[in-house]
């Protein structure tokens, strides 16, 4: 592992050397890290920008998206003058001004079954700050197969959840088919263009998410694989709920018939941001 740090990393990243579960060995593996981001709006601009400060050495960002007016309300990766270009290229201008060390990969493109299977394996982890179901389930059972750690957040109004997904590395760690086996039906659950969020809502989630992505890239902490982070703005009430491997899962199950799921069959799917 590479500790050759110029003077001004060593400056940079100071606040994370004087942490004994960081140092030097822990800011060398964030330099090294390679993360996937999924959507570079509500969720992804707060994880983005907190990947990039932290040291992450590459980012990846997928969105076809184009930036709108009622985006900069919580996206805080944009600003005003990129209205109409496309997010993850927007995205990638503003972490260049925060941290040029940081070499961002931009995939100005839809999400589809092939690209997933052709490039998650080519990072460490990946992070879904989607609001579409089918996008979510694409990227669950791509990142299981593919034997790649999945962060996964969502917002709706006032309220957040979040967990870490990595059934590939054991028969006790559930899948997010484990936790909802099958999209709902279209239209029962609300976006939030037609529900509403509160912008802070998505900088609290999309930062709890860098906190969980930075925990996995330094390997320290009790991360949430297993656990369901749930938040109720409103009451500022945080719980959390235990996630149990389901044994008649259709991903992650001993009748798994990994050619029946999305991963392989899913037809290209927006990676609109919330």
């Amino acid at each position: 592992m590479d500790l050759d740090f110029t003077e001004a990393e060593l400056r940079r990243y100071s606040r994370h050397i004087l942490l004994e579960e960081v140092g030097a060995i822990g800011q060398a593996k964030l330099r090294a890290a390679r993360v996937l981001l999924v959507g570079a709006g509500g969720l992804g601009s707060p994880l983005a920008l907190y990947l990039a400060a932290a040291g992450v050495g590459t980012l990846g960002i997928i969105d076809d998206d184009r930036l709108e007016l009622s985006n900069l309300q919580r996206q805080v990766a944009h600003v005003t003058a990129r209205i109409g270009r496309n997010k993850a290229d927007s995205a990638a201008e503003t972490i260049a001004a925060l941290n040029p060390d940081t070499r961002v990969e931009i995939h100005a493109r839809r999400l589809d079954a092939g690209w997933a299977w052709d490039n998650i394996g080519k990072y460490d982890l990946v992070c879904d700050g989607t609001d579409n179901f089918a996008t979510r389930f694409l990227l669950g059972d791509a990142c299981h197969l593919l034997g790649r750690p999945l962060v996964s957040a969502a917002v709706l109004r006032f309220e957040g959840q979040l967990s870490v997904f990595r059934s590939h590395d054991g028969a006790h760690f559930p899948c997010h088919r484990c936790l909802h086996p099958e999209p709902p039906p279209e239209g029962l659950v609300p976006t939030c263009s037609e529900a509403g969020v509160l912008g802070a809502v998505t900088g609290v989630m999309g930062t709890l998410q860098a906190t969980e992505a930075l925990k996995l890239i330094l390997g320290i902490g009790q991360g949430l694989a297993g656990r369901l982070l749930l938040w109720d703005a409103l009451d500022m009430r945080f719980r959390t709920v235990t996630l149990k491997r389901d044994p008649a899962c259709r991903l992650c199950g001993p009748e798994a018939d990994i050619h029946d799921l999305s991963a392989h069959a899913a037809p290209a799917a927006p990676a609109c941001a919330v």
